[in-house]
């Protein structure tokens, strides 16, 4: 039987365990920890996903803030040490009324299939476009979910290595819509074998078929600008890409 001193009330006061409020507190501190972990990890891949620092583009280097504009006076292009004859054209733009393919109420997404090397845009579960597209034979083409963080009308690329072979100045790329880092969808005026891998991981499409889907997309494209990035308001559709891409 535990004893008090004479006089203490101790005895009509319920026993403490003096370890129980720093257990408490490490649970808390615990508890906060994994919640600032995962912000960290969500803020950290945001990041990677819509980072503009890189000068990485497709495997090579360019401007992911461009203006967007087409820049004239660019009189060469090369595509893996060849020159390329038919150098990009100046595009017309749209009128606001020809850049929405219609209007539904379902969520648009595009789904690229590697193994096939297809391109979808779906309303729900309904497809609406299906196009042949080129996916990465130099360097692979990411799979995963994605969104289109950025849209440019035209854009620089070039990178490779002369003495590889692989060197690519390329001006001028049409319909361009980054979905992560310097990788993205856009047009390409210095091939024509869609269906096979071609590019150094950017989603190659013939010069129509992007135009396409770089109107239907977002982030909405404001009349008269050339380039818009995502926002909260303006979202950048979602991307699935899935597959292996055959070997060539």
């Amino acid at each position: 039987m535990r004893k008090y001193p004479a006089g203490s009330d101790l005895k009509n006061k319920p026993l403490t365990n003096p370890i129980a409020k720093p257990i408490r507190f490490l649970s808390l501190m615990t508890g906060m920890a994994a919640i600032l972990t995962v912000m960290f990890i969500r803020s950290v891949t945001d990041w990677k996903q819509n980072t503009v620092t890189p000068e990485y583009v497709c495997g090579g280097k360019g401007n992911l803030l461009g203006s967007g504009e087409f820049m004239d006076g660019e009189k060469l292009a090369w595509f893996m040490n060849e020159k390329i004859s038919s150098l990009a054209q100046a595009l017309p733009n749209l009128s606001p009324e020809s850049m929405i393919l219609g209007v539904n109420s379902e969520e648009k997404w595009i789904d690229v299939d590697l193994d096939t090397q297809t391109l979808r845009a779906m309303e729900g579960d309904k497809e609406v476009m299906k196009f042949l597209i080129s996916s990465g034979k130099w360097a692979s083409t990411p799979t995963g979910e994605y969104r289109i963080w950025i849209k440019l009308r035209y854009t620089k690329m070039s990178g490779g290595e002369r003495g590889k072979n692989t060197y690519y100045y390329l001006p001028n790329v049409p319909f361009v819509m980054y979905f992560y880092q310097g990788f993205g969808l856009h047009g390409a005026y210095w091939h024509n074998n869609f269906g096979q891998p071609m590019s150094h991981g950017c989603v190659n499409m013939a010069i129509p078929d992007a135009e396409k889907i770089f109107y239907w997309v977002g982030p909405n494209l404001p009349e008269g600008s050339n380039t818009i990035k995502s926002t909260e308001d303006n979202p950048g559709t979602r991307i699935v890409i899935h597959g292996t891409a055959p070997k060539t």
